[in-house]
């Protein structure tokens, strides 16, 4: 049966198993597959499975589009292996290999599967070691320090945060198994930490930063 796997910047979050006809991909509530975050439109892709092993996604007029292997596409068909971009977010497309029955491949804590599990269980050795990688325990919050919701604190409980405001300035914070980093998303100018602007590698977080996007300042906080 084919599944999704959805990550950003490397950090799987869900993983959606396709088991109906139609799959509908968006940012509202009532899609099949919900990805809570303000690059991703509302109602902006669908899945049209077609068989065991393969389906065709179409983008329904998305604000930011969708990618196939790095293509923007309007319809496309998906084979094992292919990779939707959605904003920031990647999906991998993913069957299982079997022979009439699916294998179950259990993975430790740290471990990496060897060539020959990897390839047994569809997925690649840095795929399966993210897969178990386990996201920080660190307790951070970011305080608004300007603007009309300064003095609020919002804690980062979510493996991903979004924060802007969708077609002008979108920036993320991500849980990682080492801390929390800060991405852009869309929109100009750069967010910044410290004054030195988030390019296309996301920055890792320290206690007490100050972050700004889109004029608004913030200080990020750990406990």
């Amino acid at each position: 049966m084919p599944k999704l796997i959805v990550s950003i910047d490397g950090v799987v979050i869900k993983e959606v198993a396709l088991t109906k006809e139609r799959t509908s991909l968006g940012r509202r509530p009532y899609n099949d597959i919900v990805i809570d975050n303000l690059a991703v439109s509302g109602e902006h892709a669908v899945l049209q499975l077609t068989s065991p092993e393969s389906a065709w996604i179409e983008d329904l007029n998305s604000t930011n589009g969708t990618y196939v292997n790095g293509r923007a596409v309007q319809k496309q068909q998906l084979l094992h292996g292919d990779t939707i971009e959605v904003g920031k977010y990647k999906i991998r497309f993913a069957v299982q290999q079997s022979d009439n029955y699916d294998k179950t491949v259990i993975v430790r804590p740290g471990a990496v599967l060897a060539p020959a599990e990897a390839a047994a269980s569809g997925f690649s050795p840095l795929q399966a070691a993210d897969r178990v990688a386990p996201a920080s325990t660190q307790q951070a919050s970011i305080k608004v320090l300007s603007g009309a919701a300064a003095g609020r604190e919002v804690a980062l409980i979510k493996v991903v945060t979004t924060i802007g405001k969708p077609g002008v300035a979108v920036a993320a914070i991500t849980k990682r198994p080492h801390g929390f980093v800060f991405a852009h998303v869309e929109g100009t100018p750069l967010p910044s930490v410290n004054g030195v602007a988030v390019g296309a590698e996301p920055m890792l977080l320290k206690n007490g930063d100050r972050l700004e996007l889109a004029g608004t300042q913030m200080e990020f906080v750990t406990r």
